[in-house]
């Protein structure tokens, strides 16, 4: 899944970024509301983390603005600002949740599991296709019972796709979701992934649940 970081406090941003890239979220970073906002409104995240003290546009004007284009990311904010009133405000304009400063790091991925389930209509934290188990919490995947062994860009990639499971996903999609911008994939990059995917979760079953589609993408499971 694909995270905006927006924190212009450098030491605290890089800590964030870090710790939720080893959590496996591609991210991207805005120092401002300015950034914040181009980023924002041009590329597709599944989830935004905003500060709201922010230079440039404050973080208030820019969750609004994201909402008024029609942005549907996951938005939590994360603010030293703790009194009710700033909670309501923030939660009226659009965010989904809301973390004030300092907060644990479990707790924050703990946050943003939630949000993003959420936005992808998922009741826990266990996304079932078939007999393919992936837990998102642990990140742990099965098939069938057994635990299958995935690197952390196949396991990204599984992901997306099960949360969007009975849809068929375009090549496009998968960069905007799997990849932030330092990642640069290849143009094949998708394709060989799959590849790789398919060959873990497929190979040994009489069901095929990673489908390609010619032309338009793929698919995990049954169509809807």
């Amino acid at each position: 899944m694909r995270v905006l970081l927006v924190e212009d406090f450098e030491p605290l941003a890089r800590s964030i970024a870090q710790g939720l890239r080893e959590a496996g979220y591609a991210v991207d970073a805005a120092a401002d509301g300015e950034e914040a906002l181009a980023l924002g409104e041009t590329n597709s995240y599944d989830a935004i983390l905003l500060d709201l003290m922010i230079p440039k546009v404050d973080g208030a004007a820019v969750l609004s603005r994201l909402r008024r284009a029609g942005s549907t990311a996951a938005i939590v904010i994360l603010t030293a600002r703790d009194q009710v009133s700033d909670r309501v405000a923030g939660l009226d304009l659009g965010a989904d949740d809301y973390m004030t400063k300092p907060f644990a790091f479990d707790e924050l991925l703990a946050r943003l599991r939630s949000v993003i389930r959420r936005r992808y209509g998922a009741s826990n934290n266990l996304v079932e296709v078939g007999d393919l188990e992936v837990d998102t919490a642990g990140r742990i995947v099965r098939r069938a019972g057994l635990k299958i062994a995935l690197s952390a860009r196949e396991y990204a990639l599984l992901e997306y796709l099960a949360m969007r499971r009975g849809q068929v996903v375009t090549r496009s999609e998968i960069h905007q979701h799997v990849y932030d911008f330092a990642a640069e994939p290849a143009s094949n990059v998708v394709d060989v992934y799959v590849g790789y995917l398919r060959k873990k979760i497929d190979d040994g079953h009489a069901v095929q649940l990673l489908r390609t589609h010619r032309g338009l993408g793929y698919s995990l499971g049954e169509i809807e």
